[in-house]
Order: C-alpha cells, then sequence, then structure tokens
C-alpha cells in the first residue's frame, strides 16, 4: 500500500518524535484513520521529508516518531506552465493534472481572449482555489515539491518571464515546429506558455516572439486549454530525462 503524504511544519520534521496535529493531523487520524504502527510521509512541501510511524493515535492527532530524513533536490531543468484562464472549473482540473505530472510553476495569465476575467474577490478567491488544488493533487502524488501557483500574470508579465528562459515556448496550432523536436536546455526554466479557449491571438504572439519564445505544435489534434498543460509536461518531462 502506498504511503500517504500529508504537510507538517519544517519545525516538527526536525525532531525525533512529535504530536501530528492541526488540519493535517487531524485529516491523518479521523479521516485516514492511522493507527499505531503505520507509515506515513511528512513534508513541508519545499523539498524536506520525514519519513514517520505512528507511535499513538489520537482522535484528532497523531503522535509520530521520524525513522529517517531526507531531501528531494529541485528539478533540472524546472518546468513552467503559463495557463490562460479556463471556463469554469476547468481551471482547476489543469492544476491537478499539471501537479501530477511533476510541472514546478503555474501561472494563471489573463489573456486577451480569456472568457473568464479574476478581478477583486473573485480574483482572490480563485487564486486561493488554484492553490488548493494544487496543495491536495500534490499530496496525492505524492510530491515533496510543491508547485508554486504564482499570482495573475499580463502578457507583459508573461513576456517578462519568457525572456528570462532557457527555453520559452508558446503551443499553437498553426506553428510548424512540433514540441517533441524542439532542443531542450540542461537547466534553467523552460516556459510554456497555453493559451485559453479563444486561443493565443496574433498581438500576444508577436509580443512572446520579442520575447525569444518559440511557437511550437503540440500535435495534429486541437487539445482543450485545460488538458494542452499536461499533455505539454509529459512530452518536456520525458524528452528532458526527469522522468
Amino acid at each position: 500500500m502506498t504511503v500517504p503524504v500529508f504537510l507538517a511544519e519544517p519545525a516538527d520534521l526536525a525532531r525525533p518524535e512529535f504530536v501530528f496535529g492541526g488540519p493535517e493531523g487531524r485529516h491523518a487520524a479521523a479521516v485516514r484513520r492511522l493507527r499505531a504502527g503505520e507509515r506515513l510521509d511528512l513534508t513541508d512541501g519545499a523539498g524536506s521529508v520525514a519519513e514517520c510511524v505512528v507511535i499513538e493515535a489520537g482522535r484528532d492527532s497523531l503522535r509520530v516518531q521520524v525513522l529517517r530524513r531526507h531531501e528531494v533536490p529541485v528539478p533540472s531543468p524546472r518546468l513552467v506552465v503559463v495557463q490562460g484562464l479556463p471556463k469554469g472549473d476547468r481551471g482547476e482540473l489543469a492544476v491537478e493534472m499539471m501537479t501530477e505530472a511533476g510541472v514546478d510553476v503555474i501561472v494563471p495569465w489573463a489573456a486577451a481572449r480569456c472568457v473568464t476575467q479574476w478581478k477583486g474577490e473573485r480574483a482572490a478567491k480563485a487564486l486561493a482555489r488554484w492553490r488548493s488544488t494544487a496543495r491536495e493533487a500534490g499530496k496525492q502524488s505524492r510530491r515533496f515539491r510543491l508547485p508554486e501557483v504564482t499570482g495573475l500574470a499580463s502578457t507583459a508579465g508573461v513576456a517578462a518571464l519568457l525572456s528570462a528562459a532557457a527555453l520559452g515556448v508558446v503551443l499553437h496550432e498553426e506553428a510548424a515546429s512540433p514540441l517533441s523536436g524542439l532542443p531542450l536546455p540542461a537547466g534553467g526554466d523552460i516556459v510554456v506558455v497555453v493559451g485559453p479557449e479563444g486561443g493565443v491571438s496574433q498581438e500576444e504572439i508577436a509580443v512572446f516572439r520579442e520575447a525569444k519564445a518559440v511557437p511550437a505544435l503540440l500535435g495534429p489534434t486541437v487539445l482543450r486549454t485545460s488538458t494542452a498543460g499536461v499533455v505539454a509536461a509529459a512530452v518536456l518531462q520525458t524528452r528532458s530525462g526527469r522522468w
């Protein structure tokens, strides 16, 4: 059986034995119903891992003993996906799948053709849902380095990311070069831009080209914006040697 993963405070991970409480400890004790002698892995979500065993189970907490500690290194190259805001709950679906596929940074993007708009209180709530989705998907997929979900980026902000990247890619159905054929850097950031349902505008393509980005074709079929990011991630993870 796969050992479950929970988030814990960095200070607790350094202790030989401690009470694992709070919302995560309550979930482990009351929902997962872990009992004495069972294993669990605790992480701070930034690469530190404590492999633990339950010594004593309470109603809403666990007393655990740390058996071993280790650090998960930062992946190289890092994979950054800029996601044009999808409609409805497809944003959370995209975040969930990209987290499972190992994307390191997810950047929500207010593209010109986005139907969905993040403004005011709605923006804060939507961003919180994306971050919560990434956190839960990260635990489910046993990720010890959770993806960063940044604040909403403008087109100028995306261009700045592309300029600083080791490789910048814009997925586009009219591109001549396939994503699977692009030469990949050994390190740095690979930044992939995924447009919204309406696609990336010609004006945005021009801005991104000026920022050194390369338009690339993902495949012969047109994918939904919520699935294009995870498919691109799978291609790049395999070709970069991370998988």
